[in-house]
C-alpha cells in the first residue's frame, strides 16, 4: 500500500565499485561460490530518473555504449522496480531513464548500481516508505553487489558478497580506471576460475588461483591499510582471485597491468570479474599524471576517488 506518491520525476545517483580485494571459495553444491571481498565505492556514477507510468519501461543515455543492453523485464533495474511494486502492493508502473557511465560488463557493478537506484527512486516515487532493512533484503534478492551499491563507502562482503560489514577507510584513495572496449561475463569468469583450479589439482600442486582452505576471509593487511589511509600499504595487499580467470579469457589485460605499473601506478588489479583494470596511485596528482600517460598510450583512462557514499536521491 502506498503512503504518498509524487507525479514529479525522482533523480537518484548510485556509484560504481572496485573490488580491491577478493578471495573466492570452492564451488558449492548449489553452483555458487562463497567470497570475501573488500568493496570501495568510487566517483563514477549512474544517474537514474523515474517517472510515473502505467508500464515498466527503461531507456538509456550516457558515456558508454548501451546498444546491447536489454530494455525488457530482464533488465536489472526493471526487475528491481517490479520487485518493489510486488512487495509494496503498488498497482502502477514506472518509466526509468538511466544515464550510464559505469562500464557495462566491466566488473564495476554498473547493473547493480542501476538496480539500487531503481529501488530508491521507486520507493520515493510511490511513497512506499520502506525501511533500509526491507530495501537491503530486496537488493540481496536481485544480486550480490546490489546491497553494497545501496550503502556505498568501504565494506567487507562475505557469503555471496551481500553480507556487509562497514570497513573504516581514512582519507581518500585515488584510482585510475582503464576501460576495455569489450565486456566479460561474470558467470564465464567464475567458470574459468573453476577450470583453472581443476587443472592445478590435476598437476598435484597449488597454484596462485587455488581456493582458500575453509571459508574465504579478507586479509588483515587490507583492513590495516584502509584504516591508515595508506595507499602504499594497500597496494601491497590488493588481490583478486578472479583476475587469474579474467587474464585467461582476455590475455591483453596482462600487458595493460604491466603498462600501468611501468607508468607509475603503485599496483594494478582487475576489478571484480573484469575487464576494467584499476590502478592505485599515491595521490590525486599522480593519478592525473597516470591518466594522461595511459591516454597517450591510447587507453581509455578515468581518474576516480573513493570511498564515496551510496545510492541517494539528488535534489534540484
Amino acid at each position: 500500500m502506498t503512503i504518498a506518491a509524487t507525479d514529479e520525476a525522482v533523480h537518484v545517483r548510485a556509484p560504481g565499485k572496485i573490488n580491491l580485494f577478493m578471495r573466492v571459495g570452492e564451488l558449492d553444491a548449489d553452483g555458487y561460490h562463497d567470497v570475501a571481498t573488500a568493496y570501495q565505492a568510487v566517483s563514477l556514477y549512474e544517474d537514474l530518473r523515474a517517472w510515473p507510468s502505467d508500464e515498466f519501461t527503461v531507456a538509456f543515455t550516457g558515456s558508454v555504449d548501451t546498444t546491447g543492453l536489454p530494455a525488457d523485464r530482464t533488465n536489472l533495474a526493471i526487475r528491481a522496480a517490479r520487485l518493489l511494486a510486488r512487495t509494496a502492493g503498488v498497482p502502477g508502473g514506472v518509466h526509468l531513464e538511466i544515464d550510464k557511465h559505469v562500464p557495462i560488463a566491466g566488473g564495476m557493478g554498473g547493473g547493480s548500481a542501476d538496480a539500487a537506484a531503481a529501488l530508491v527512486a521507486c520507493d520515493a516515487l510511490w511513497g512506499t516508505a520502506l525501511s533500509k532493512d526491507d530495501l537491503h533484503a530486496m537488493a540481496a534478492e536481485l544480486g550480490a553487489d546490489v546491497p553494497f551499491a545501496l550503502t556505498g563507502g568501504t565494506a567487507i562482503g562475505t557469503g555471496r558478497g551481500d553480507r556487509l560489514s562497514p570497513a573504516l577507510a581514512t582519507g581518500s584513495f585515488h584510482w585510475v580506471l582503464v576501460v576495455a572496449d569489450h565486456g566479460l561475463s561474470t558467470p564465464a569468469v567464475y567458470a574459468e576460475l573453476d577450470r583453472i583450479r581443476e587443472e592445478q589439482l590435476g598437476t598435484g600442486r597449488r597454484g596462485p588461483a587455488a581456493a582458500p582452505a575453509g571459508s574465504p576471509v579478507v586479509d588483515p593487511e587490507v583492513l590495516h591499510a584502509l584504516r591508515a589511509g595508506d595507499p602504499e600499504l594497500l597496494a601491497r595487499a590488493v588481490r583478486n582471485d578472479l583476475q587469474h580467470a579474467a587474464l585467461r579469457l582476455a590475455p591483453d589485460l596482462a600487458e595493460l597491468l604491466d603498462l600501468g605499473v611501468s607508468l607509475g601506478a603503485l599496483s594494478g588489479l582487475v576489478s571484480g570479474s573484469g575487464p576494467t583494470v584499476a590502478f592505485l596511485t599515491e595521490s590525486a596528482e599522480s593519478a592525473i599524471e597516470l591518466q594522461v600517460a595511459l591516454s597517450a598510450a591510447r587507453r581509455t583512462a578515468l581518474h576516480v576517488h573513493g570511498p564515496v557514499g551510496g545510492t541517494r536521491i539528488v535534489h534540484g
